[in-house]
């Protein structure tokens, strides 16, 4: 239909000329718009309406939550016009229209809040936008990431440079002429940060259970700071592999990617004691080299569905 692949939805004048009514409660027709000469002669109508055989149109307005929407009906010239009688009966649609709005919303908010609880479980920050780039949600591992270079401002994201401003903006331009069935491109945002390590944003698609068209819901981005991370716990690491308290220690910086001089400062013990410790560590793990020990290690996040 030429309504979106023409772009006559931006050029629909009984958008411009209905909101004031239907915000009113009125159920708007053709008729209260338009005069009988603009629609026969308004290009809107014979080169979009007109052309894929509808004519009479009826709007049913109703409230999802803060927002008004409108249910847009239409009919062939054969159909005939919306009468008096059935713009009564429409009315009463009205309120039906916004339980079942407001419920949609509901659930979808539910499933958007529990997606990102899921992921704030295992320290992934995330948040969601909507078709216009408005933050519906995020969680508080976001919340721990957010700094001068990525942070929330009333309800829009915020991101430090210029490459990664382009980037989003280009991803939110995408959004707004995608239709909401439509794929958009998941390429990754980089933020570089003063004085940190870069962030790297992943784009994500919405899933169907979200997707709940009065709450808008588009896509769910996640953070990975790609800064050092902190190794393992040591009472875990002690726990799995009958590790003492300080060889477990050992293991955890050793899994975080230090070096054996610089643990042995970090520790304040001897250079000795530190190459004892890691040798003990060697035997209980069943390893026999400094790779072969940071390898088996930085398995542990992800079997135990951590990052």
């Amino acid at each position: 239909m030429p309504y979106f692949r023409d772009g006559w939805h931006m050029r629909d004048d009984r958008a411009a000329r209905g909101v004031a009514k239907v915000l009113r409660g009125e159920i708007i027709t053709d008729q209260d718009l338009f005069t009988p000469d603009e629609l026969r002669r308004a290009p809107y109508f014979n080169e979009c309406i007109y052309a894929v055989g509808l004519r009479w149109f009826a709007g049913i307005g109703f409230w999802a939550g803060s927002a008004c929407w409108a249910l847009s009906l239409q009919r062939t010239a054969q159909d005939g016009p919306f009468e008096p009688e059935d713009k009564r009966l429409l009315a009463e649609l009205s309120p039906r229209l916004g339980e079942a709005a407001t419920l949609s919303t509901a659930v979808g908010r539910s499933v958007l809040a529990s997606m990102t609880n899921a992921l704030n479980l295992v320290r992934r920050p995330a948040l969601v936008l909507d078709r216009m780039g408005v933050v519906l949600d995020w969680n508080s591992a976001a919340e721990g990431l957010f700094d001068d270079a990525i942070r929330v401002v009333n309800r829009r994201l915020m991101l430090a440079g210029r490459a990664a401003r382009a980037a989003l903006d280009q991803l939110l331009d995408r959004m707004r002429a995608t239709p909401d069935a439509g794929s958009l491109p998941a390429v990754p945002i980089v933020v570089q940060r003063e004085g940190k390590r870069p962030v790297l944003i992943r784009v994500l698609p919405i899933p169907g259970a979200a997707k709940s068209p009065f709450l808008g819901a588009r896509v769910l981005l996640t953070f990975a700071d790609l800064g050092p991370k902190p190794g393992p716990d040591p009472r875990l690491l002690a726990s799995l592999f009958g590790l003492t308290a300080a060889e477990a220690r050992l293991a955890s910086r050793i899994a975080a990617g230090a070096a054996l001089d610089d643990i042995a400062v970090q520790l304040g013990i001897s250079r000795e004691t530190a190459r004892n410790q890691l040798k003990a560590v060697f035997a209980k793990t069943e390893t026999h080299r400094h790779a072969e020990l940071v390898a088996l290690l930085s398995q542990l996040p992800a079997a135990l569905g951590q990052e």
